[in-house]
């Protein structure tokens, strides 16, 4: 069912990017993208989390299970 299906939220902040400040940081990732799926009524949030790794690669442990996820049907948006 649809209605099960996870909705997902990708955060990243590599290294390099802690030195650009607090609006940066994860937790206004969190917070920006919470917002968005809440005024989108979308449900069933989970966060996927990669702190520490560079957007230039994809091999980074949360995006690779946020892939299994979609491979796997569990994500719906």
């Amino acid at each position: 069912k649809q209605q099960d299906k996870i909705t997902a939220l990708l955060c990243r902040l590599s290294r390099e990017d802690e030195l650009v400040g607090d609006s940066e940081s994860i937790q206004t990732q969190k917070k920006m993208l919470y917002q968005y799926a809440k005024d989108n009524h979308f449900s069933n949030i989970v966060y996927y989390v990669d702190d520490g790794y560079s957007g230039t690669t994809f091999d980074r442990p949360e995006f690779q299970r946020l892939k299994n996820d979609i491979e796997k049907g569990k994500v719906g948006v």
